[in-house]
């Protein structure tokens, strides 16, 4: 099971384990991490979990949420990221997803900038779209891939049909539009 450990310099402060769909960080008594600093929101961040999954997202927060030294609004959490939080320390330790029999799936451009290009789909996690305007993810999961909205006010379609706020499992022919440009989706 995946857990997250809050330290402060070095100092092992707490851990929880990523058992519930949404653990809230903050400093007001009722998060499931309480990190007691002037510096952290009273609700500063959460994380969600959706299948295998762990989604972080800065929830507007005074100060800002960082993952490996870098800002963030949303990230999908992957083994040994550093979250920092007002000079705290979380560390991720997220069971890896299993690799072995996963089939091998790419992306075709259709239309758009990058019309004709194939995108393989070789790492844990593959973002399309563009930043600020509309950005989702295909993820590796088990023994297929999926799609999830990560930014912007509309989810992409697949098939044309909005995917909404959960996971859309890709089957081979999948049609994907998002910010202007239209995919096809295909496993080998």
């Amino acid at each position: 099971m995946a857990m997250i450990t809050l330290s402060l310099d070095g100092k092992v402060l707490q851990e929880v384990a990523l058992a519930k769909k949404r653990i809230t960080i903050g400093r007001a008594p009722h998060n499931d991490l309480v990190i007691d600093s002037p510096g952290v929101s009273a609700e500063h961040a959460v994380i969600a979990t959706v299948d295998n999954d762990h989604v972080l997202e800065d929830l507007n927060s005074t100060n800002g949420t960082q993952i490996n030294g870098q800002p963030i609004r949303k990230h999908f959490l992957q083994d040994d990221d550093i979250i920092e939080i007002a000079g705290y320390r979380i560390r991720c330790q997220a069971s890896p997803l299993p690799q072995a029999a996963v089939p091998t799936a790419k992306i075709t451009v259709l239309s758009g900038p990058a019309a004709g290009r194939d995108i393989v789909l070789a790492k844990a996690l593959t973002t399309i779209g563009l930043p600020g305007t509309q950005v989702a993810v295909i993820a590796k999961r088990g023994q297929g891939y999926s799609l999830m909205h990560v930014e912007g006010s509309m989810p992409p379609c697949v098939n044309g049909s909005f995917i909404g706020t959960e996971a859309c499992e890709m089957v081979h022919g999948d049609l994907i539009e998002i910010a202007d440009a239209r995919m096809r989706f295909s496993i080998d």
